[in-house]
């Protein structure tokens, strides 16, 4: 027997999360860490990205890019992931996993079986995300901006009459 004094009236009990549905979703990497390999014979750059706007807002997704590997090819892709992932960020030559924390991003999630039947979540593709503000700095504010009509006759200077 184990002596618990504790209050379930003041904890929120836990809650099974399903995987989050196969979409593009704006999050920021708030956590990161090294890690060794399954079988050890290599390193990951464990990743874990939260959800920052949307019905999903809050929730986790993790991302493992393996850096250290014997197969090439394997740490070929986790090489260029991290390359997508510093460029959608804006920091192009980070000396620690912490400088690529709280930057908004896309990312593009799939859902995947894992080996024991569960749907699991895997990030496919890293993107920038671009400010509601800037697009609407980039956009014409009317149609009319867009497509400027020529002036009429009597509003044209007179050496285009």
């Amino acid at each position: 027997m184990a002596y618990l004094n504790f209050d379930a009236s003041q904890v929120d009990p836990s809650v099974a999360y399903e995987a989050i549905p196969a979409d593009k979703y704006l999050v920021e990497i708030t956590a990161s860490e090294m890690k060794p390999t399954k079988n050890g014979s290599g390193t990951l750059l464990q990743l874990e990205y939260t959800v920052i706007e949307g019905e999903y807002k809050n929730r986790k997704i993790w991302d493992r890019l393996c850096i250290k590997h014997t197969n090439q090819q394997t740490v070929k892709i986790a090489l260029a992931n991290l390359s997508a992932i510093c460029h959608a960020v804006g920091v192009m030559k980070p000396q620690d996993s912490t400088e690529l924390h709280h930057i908004p991003l896309v990312v593009t999630v799939k859902c995947k079986n894992d080996d024991s039947g569960e749907i699991r979540n895997e990030v496919k593709a890293y993107a920038k995300h671009e400010s509601p503000l800037k697009q609407q700095a980039m956009q014409p504010e009317s149609q009319a901006e867009a497509y400027p009509q020529a002036p009429s006759e009597d509003k044209a200077p007179p050496w285009a009459r």
